[in-house]
């Protein structure tokens, strides 16, 4: 668990980040939001002391940073940038296994975390452990750099702004095959975005930044429906707040029993891609996967989107 209790930066007159408090649940992603300038990377920074605090104290399973020595704090958080920040002339294999091989692991453990790691990514250990960066692609990069920061197994991933380099659709891959990660390791990770449609996407928990203060902290659901002030309105944008609620939803809340024609949404579809299905196809309704015949209907969406207007 990550507790920041009344953390503060002050840089002269300027207060970067105001008295911010916040927990973090182990096992979950907390994905801080808000505009440029508004103190969400300065935040970021001083949980693992690249930023030293002003004021307020950070703590990680009840042990306060400040008690740490900072090379050692940083050894134990994981800690992922924009443009992954490889070593250029280093192999997959030896950007992976950096920390853990600063942390005294044997060569053979490192080896088995290294195709460990890459297999989660999907990247066969045999055909990337020997490539160098400049031999991947971009999207490859940023997975080999996510997989450098989880190798030591962390108690915390520090995040900021991860696949604002990525073109779209490979941004939306990353960010997938980050959940599908977290959920198999319960990592506890801290994300910093300026896009709400990534916090949406990936957060159990989203805070808001504005001006260097903590605005609204809480499930992406609640932050949708109930904005706490005009900015996180905006954030979430107005006309955008029916969809982004029902990305939040799976089909398989909706479905109803019987089968239809065409081909199946999966099981983990959220009612947006059915809403989109249904819209790009022509058809009012769409089978779901299941162990007995179900679907959902253009109907019931629609009702749903109404039902939260």
């Amino acid at each position: 668990m990550i507790e920041i209790d009344g953390i503060t930066k002050r840089y002269g007159d300027t207060t970067a980040v105001d008295a911010v408090s916040m927990t973090a649940q182990t096992g979950t992603i907390t994905a801080i939001v808000g505009t440029s300038g508004s103190g969400k990377t300065t935040l970021l920074r001083m949980i693992n002391r690249l930023v030293e605090p002003s004021k307020g104290e950070v703590r990680i399973n009840g042990t306060p940073t400040s008690a740490i020595k900072p090379h050692l704090l940083r050894r134990r958080i994981g800690y992922a940038i924009q443009g992954h920040g490889l070593f250029p002339h280093h192999s997959v294999a030896r950007n992976i296994g950096a920390v853990p091989q600063l942390l005294g692991w044997s060569p053979d453990k490192i080896r088995a975390r290294v195709d460990e790691l890459l297999d989660l990514f999907s990247m066969a250990p045999d055909e990337f452990r020997d490539r160098y960066p400049s031999d991947l692609s971009g999207g490859q990069q940023q997975r080999v750099g996510v997989a450098r920061a989880l190798a030591s197994r962390p108690d915390l991933l520090l995040m900021d702004e991860p696949f604002g380099a990525l073109d779209p659709i490979i941004r939306a891959r990353a960010q997938d095959d980050l959940r599908r990660i977290q959920r198999a390791l319960g990592s506890t990770i801290m994300l910093v975005t300026h896009d709400m449609e990534e916090a949406i996407r990936l957060a159990d928990r989203i805070a808001v930044m504005d001006a260097g203060k903590l605005v609204q902290h809480g499930p992406p659901a609640d932050i949708i429906a109930t904005p706490a002030t005009p900015f996180v309105a905006e954030m979430v944008g107005e006309a955008d707040r029916p969809l982004r609620l029902l990305s939040l939803i799976p089909v398989t809340e909706i479905a109803e029993d019987g089968a239809a024609d065409g081909p199946p949404l999966p099981a983990d579809a959220t009612l947006r891609d059915a809403l989109s299905a249904c819209l790009w196809t022509g058809r009012s309704a769409l089978p779901v996967v299941g162990a007995s015949p179900a679907h959902v209907t253009l109907d019931a969406i629609r009702a749903r989107v109404g039902g939260h207007g």
